[in-house]
């Protein structure tokens, strides 16, 4: 676009030209508007970007083996593995300098501890040479005063482990998300029964699927009655479907526990009713039935809204026009209803799909051990066994998961397809 007409520049009243003066306004407004979106930005940034950065880190961070042992780490550089052997004096003796200066500083217990996840035992290794380092000879001979502090520094294991975990990152935490390790001979599958979070993985990726499917089966029917009510009925009825939110979730899932055991309010009900034998209660809770009960009802609310706030859009007149047409009430609604709530749907599945597959305190409460899901086991490693680096190789597995399956749901029913009302 031109700022001239028959050789004269266009200027503004001021004098400067037009098309500068519209190139100055147009940055104005944008930096206007990115002064207004800029706290939500620094928002997002602090709040969500930020700690998914740092859970990303902290999984492959390693940075304390060669913080705390620099000297044995280089050293280690020539030892092979495979020979097994235990390293030469050359290596003692750079242990030696490392443990002196770590025990003055108090580090080698982080470090026993860190490498501790790895082998079982060498935290009590680091230990106890911590007490024996200030009396032993600095002269050396130091491969036999090691040995004499503990014998474990003659396990070639451990020397491995040292070697393994000495670069400053690691793939050590994502191996052990996957129920595997490094060997000698490179990544192996742990023992059959060491492997434990791939069957959570999985567990907790069907729990949400069923959890998800029983929400919509009940859910939707309930949808479908309040958006087919006049509009002070169902108002009225919608406060039942809120009232869950007035309560914590500690409380309705404490409920739910003195609801399905096997002393409980619903096998009383039963037994008194003939349906089972007082020898026959029904078990319902710590395992997979009391999770998927209670998270159900937890999330039911999560799959009415979307659902109701899509129905009360489509108008009755599509199903009267379809019955005037020929069709019966299974075909009007199957035909023609239906496919107008599938964004209702797909909004309400995507909620409690992703709501469930982090839950952990109602599995914690209720599933026992073979109803916990993946978070339970991650909420586990940041607060009990404070193994923070394998916490967040799940965590990001499990993110990693969540985006494939949007990303499959997309590809199927379409995200643009997913509305809530």
């Amino acid at each position: 676009m031109s700022d001239t007409t028959d050789g004269q520049v266009l200027t503004t009243q001021d004098g400067k030209p037009l098309k500068a003066a519209l190139a100055k306004a147009l940055r104005r407004e944008k930096l206007r508007a990115l002064l207004l979106i800029a706290p939500l930005l620094i928002f997002v940034l602090i709040t969500f970007v930020a700690p998914i950065a740092d859970m990303l880190f902290r999984s492959v961070e390693n940075g304390i083996v060669a913080e705390t042992l620099p000297k044995t780490a280089f050293a280690l550089r020539e030892w092979d593995p495979g020979s097994g052997n235990v390293p030469d004096e050359e290596v003692f003796a750079a242990l030696y300098g490392d443990m002196v200066v770590a025990v003055g500083e108090k580090k080698h217990t982080r470090l026993g501890s860190r490498l501790n996840y790895e082998q079982s035992g060498i935290s009590s290794l680091f230990r106890k040479t911590g007490r024996r380092i200030k009396r032993m000879d600095e002269a050396g001979p130091f491969t036999e005063q090691f040995l004499d502090a503990d014998k474990k520094w003659g396990d070639v294991s451990t020397w491995q482990v040292l070697k393994q975990f000495s670069p400053k990152y690691t793939d050590g935490y994502f191996l052990n998300a996957f129920d595997a390790k490094r060997g000698i001979d490179g990544i192996e599958m742990k023992p059959a029964d060491e492997r434990i979070y791939m069957l959570l993985f999985g567990r907790t990726l069907f729990l949400s699927i069923v959890i998800t499917l029983a929400c919509l089966v009940l859910g939707y029917p309930i949808a479908f009655l309040l958006a087919a009510l006049p509009l002070r009925t169902s108002n009225l009825l919608m406060i039942l479907v809120l009232l869950p939110f007035w309560t914590s979730l500690l409380v309705r899932t404490s409920a739910w526990k003195v609801l399905l055991q096997q002393q409980g309010v619903i096998n009383d009900f039963l037994v008194w009713t003939g349906l089972v034998s007082e020898a026959g209660r029904l078990v319902m809770i710590n395992n997979q039935t009391g999770t998927i009960i209670a998270m159900t009802h937890i999330l039911l609310p999560f799959m009415i809204l979307p659902l109701y706030s899509v129905m009360k859009t489509i108008s009755p007149t599509y199903v009267r026009a379809a019955k005037s047409l020929g069709a019966n009430d299974w075909t009007a609604f199957w035909r023609v209803y239906f496919p107008q709530s599938v964004p209702g749907i797909g909004a309400g599945a995507v909620l409690a799909f992703i709501l469930s597959i982090g839950y952990y305190i109602t599995p914690e409460l209720v599933g026992g051990t073979s109803g916990i899901f993946i978070s339970n086991r991650i909420a586990y490693h940041i607060s009990s066994s404070l193994n923070w680096g394998l916490a967040a190789s799940l965590g990001t597995l499990l993110l990693v998961a969540v985006l494939v399956l949007f990303v499959v749901y997309d590809r199927i029913v379409g995200i643009d397809n997913v509305k809530l009302g």
